[in-house]
């Protein structure tokens, strides 16, 4: 299996993207492309024991930054790193992207090059949330903020097979967010979608509410990616804000740092079920291929994680089964006219956050 990463994406490249390759080539026997800055990459690669490893280096003149428009980043950098990998997997020579750079313009470049899933209108970015009972996939976070009801049943479609296929799901429990669980909740995107997801061939419960993503009594988590990306940023800004608070308490009481001796092992367990960089990327979804986007400021253990996340999803065959289930959905679970949604490049235009996703 061959995985191609952006080296070039995020905030700290090409190191942390060169490190958190080596250590999932060794960790896993995966084989690595490297794709960007070859002279760059090369002088970050000669730092680690990378010998006996299979990665190699994929030139690419050109960078996304991360405010580049999604549309500039597809069209106008054609030699740009994220678009150059997404190129390997069209090409045949990789199974998977693994990008911490600009999310919405890896999302037109997978949407442009690769194309989407037939039956699919909008893919979708999903990102895997820590619970009392394990995780919670929720889906979309930031990749279209604009959605009809049938791009919202569409993401609970690809949501449960990725929950059974990779996150080991038996019968997935899915849940349309809303701001309560009444059916006179919501508002007309929410009701319309749940009257298609009445219908669905999988485990509907109905109505979920933000607290619902942590309590463990739902698998799969849809919505928007306006209020998904804002779900997103809230859990993000609250692990960091208890974490801020309870080193202040701590450090500034005597018997509280007793405590937290005791409790150490606790904290330290904690501290990793809420870190990101232990999922490492966010799936994406609904393009005919292996994406994942990793937060900007990925750790070299966070994309070491999501280049796991990616070779999971191809050896799992998650695409494939996705295809499978959609030969025999609902009708009413595709837009009408889905064959005229646009380019790669105009959908993120229209719909994409280009936030950075985690």
């Amino acid at each position: 299996m061959v995985v191609a990463v952006d080296a070039m994406g995020g905030d700290n490249a090409p190191g942390v993207e060169v490190e958190g390759a080596v250590a999932a080539a060794r960790r896993w026997g995966v084989a690595i492309i490297l794709v960007g800055d070859s002279a760059r990459i090369e002088q970050e690669l000669a730092k680690h024991q990378a010998q006996g490893l299979s990665i190699s280096i994929r030139h690419a003149s050109e960078v996304v930054g991360m405010h580049d428009s999604a549309s500039d980043a597809v069209r106008k950098k054609k030699n740009s790193s994220i678009r150059v990998a997404f190129e390997l997997v069209k090409q045949g020579e990789a199974h998977a992207v693994v990008s911490a750079g600009n999310s919405g313009a890896t999302m037109a470049a997978g949407m442009f090059v690769l194309k989407r899933i037939p039956g699919i209108d909008r893919p979708a970015i999903a990102t895997i949330m820590p619970s009392i009972e394990g995780h919670t996939l929720v889906l979309d976070v930031g990749g279209n903020v604009d959605c009809k009801p049938q791009h919202l049943a569409q993401f609970a479609l690809m949501g449960q097979v990725y929950a059974r296929h990779v996150l080991g799901k038996a019968d997935p429990r899915v849940g349309l967010l809303s701001n309560g669980e009444e059916l006179t909740k919501g508002n007309e995107q929410t009701r319309e979608a749940h009257g298609l997801l009445k219908e669905a061939p999988f485990r509907y419960i109905g109505y979920v509410e933000g607290r619902d993503i942590f309590k463990g009594s739902v698998d799969v988590v849809v919505c928007d990616g306006f209020v998904g990306n804002v779900v997103l940023k809230v859990a993000e800004g609250l692990a960091e804000g208890i974490g801020a608070m309870l080193r202040r308490e701590i450090g500034g009481r005597f018997l509280a740092k007793i405590g937290y001796l005791l409790a150490r092992p606790a904290f330290e367990a904690f501290k990793k079920r809420v870190d990101y960089a232990e999922i490492g990327g966010a799936p994406l979804f609904g393009i005919e291929g292996t994406g994942m986007i990793c937060h900007g400021g990925s750790s070299p253990r966070a994309i070491m994680n999501a280049i796991g996340q990616a070779r999971q999803s191809v050896a799992k065959r998650v695409n494939d089964e996705l295809v499978a289930q959609l030969r025999t959905t609902a009708v009413a679970f595709r837009t009408k006219g889905a064959g005229s949604a646009g380019s790669g490049a105009e959908v993120a235009d229209q719909g994409v956050s280009e936030q950075r996703s985690s």
